[in-house]
């Protein structure tokens, strides 16, 4: 068994995996664009149906010329803890691919997948390098896609909010009890052989 981060894994796993969270707070720093290029670049190498590739990433960074508008793509929930984050990233995936040897775009029944697979390799980067990744579904799709001019072809999957870990005491009183490395359900309750687990 491995341990790290006050969590536990049933089985042997990379300590890694433990201790990436998703914390709220964050001190407030900037973030350098080649440090979040780094994200980027190993979200590139994530796997994907054909090699497709769908996923895209449109980012600002605290101090910059485009933050107020990206952390505005927030819902009013998360801009009032992700205010404090170094960057807020917008997660897209194209829906539709030209297949290899085609030359017709078709629906691509695995975008979300693909792209959930880029965010957790972009993730485990920002873990690894000192800097935390928080991903969001509460977000302004309808003035994601309208500031920032999405075609319809691209689904508006999540943002992430990334930052150095902060003090707890800048979030809200009710977020601050939950600011702690959250547990997994035991794995015989999402994973069996030769069944379906509901």
């Amino acid at each position: 068994m491995t341990t790290s981060n006050s969590r536990a894994a049933d089985h042997p796993i990379d300590v890694q995996f433990l201790d990436r969270w998703s914390p709220r707070a964050f001190t407030q720093e900037t973030i350098p664009e080649s440090t979040l290029l780094t994200f980027f670049e190993a979200a590139r190498w994530a796997p994907s149906s054909y090699n497709s590739q769908p996923w895209r990433f449109a980012y600002a960074r605290r101090d910059t010329e485009h933050w107020t508008r990206f952390l505005g793509f927030l819902n009013e929930f998360n801009q009032s803890w992700a205010k404090h984050a170094a960057a807020v990233v917008i997660v897209l995936s194209k829906s539709t691919f030209t297949p290899p040897g085609g030359s017709a775009e078709v629906p691509a029944p695995t975008h979300s997948f693909d792209a959930g697979a880029a965010w957790g390799y972009f993730a485990l980067q920002a873990s690894l390098s000192g800097w935390h990744a928080h991903g969001l579904a509460g977000i302004e799709r309808d003035k994601i896609r309208q500031g920032l001019a999405v075609p319809d072809v691209y689904s508006i999957e999540a943002a992430i909010a990334i930052g150095r870990a902060g003090d707890k005491s800048v979030l809200p009183e009710a977020l601050q009890a939950r600011e702690a490395p959250s547990p997994r359900k035991p794995l015989a309750e999402i994973a069996a052989e030769g069944r379906f687990v509901p």
